[in-house]
C-alpha cells in the first residue's frame, strides 16, 4: 500500500538518489546522454538540495517504508517536482501522488496547477488531466532540454473554500 507523508529533513539524500536514479534510468529513453548527465549531475551538493527540499516541502510517497516517490505543490500552484522510483513506474506511485497534490491545492484554495513537464512524464500529466501551454527549450547546465509548460484547472470538487472548511472543523463532533 502506498502512503504519503510529509518531507522531513533526513529524507534529503534518499529524493537526491531517487531523482539521479529516475532521470538516469528513465528519462534516459527521451534525452541525450548529454542532455541526463547535465540534469542529474554526479557532483552532489548536499547543503543546496537539502536547502531546495527544505524551501518546496514536497510529500514523500512511501511503499513498506521504502521511498518511492515525491513531489509538491506550491501557493503559487506550481508543481515544481514530480519524481517516481525507477522501479517503481507503472504500479500507481504517480496517481497517488498527483491525488495528493489535488488534494493540498484544493485545501489551499489554488484552483490552477501547472509545471514545466519532461517529454518522459507528459503523457502521465495528460492522463492526469493536464493540458500543454506550449513546448519550451530550457537551458540546463550548458545543455539544452525540450519540455512543456502543462496546466490543469481544479475543478470547484477539488477545491475546498477556506469558510467550509472553517465551518467544518467549528462542528461538533457526530454523536
Amino acid at each position: 500500500m502506498i502512503s504519503i507523508r510529509d518531507f522531513r529533513q533526513d529524507d534529503s539524500p534518499i529524493l537526491w538518489a531517487l531523482f539521479y536514479n529516475t532521470i538516469r534510468n528513465v528519462n534516459i529513453r527521451d534525452y541525450t546522454e548529454q542532455q541526463v548527465e547535465a540534469w542529474a549531475q554526479d557532483g552532489f551538493d548536499s547543503h543546496l538540495w537539502s536547502k531546495k527540499m527544505e524551501s518546496i516541502q514536497p510529500f514523500v510517497a512511501e511503499i513498506d517504508g521504502l521511498i518511492v516517490g515525491y513531489s509538491d505543490v506550491q501557493p503559487s500552484g506550481l508543481v515544481d517536482h514530480f519524481f517516481c522510483h525507477h522501479e517503481y513506474q507503472a504500479q500507481g506511485v504517480g496517481r497517488a501522488l498527483m491525488t495528493h497534490v489535488f488534494k493540498q491545492a484544493g485545501a489551499k484554495g489554488i484552483t490552477r496547477l501547472y509545471s514545466q513537464v519532461s517529454i518522459t512524464a507528459r503523457p502521465f500529466f495528460e492522463h492526469m488531466g493536464f493540458n500543454v501551454v506550449n513546448e519550451q527549450q530550457v537551458e540546463v547546465r550548458g545543455a539544452i532540454l525540450t519540455n512543456y509548460m502543462m496546466e490543469r484547472r481544479l475543478d470547484k470538487k477539488h477545491v475546498i473554500h477556506k469558510q467550509c472548511l472553517i465551518s467544518k472543523l467549528n462542528r461538533p463532533p457526530a454523536r
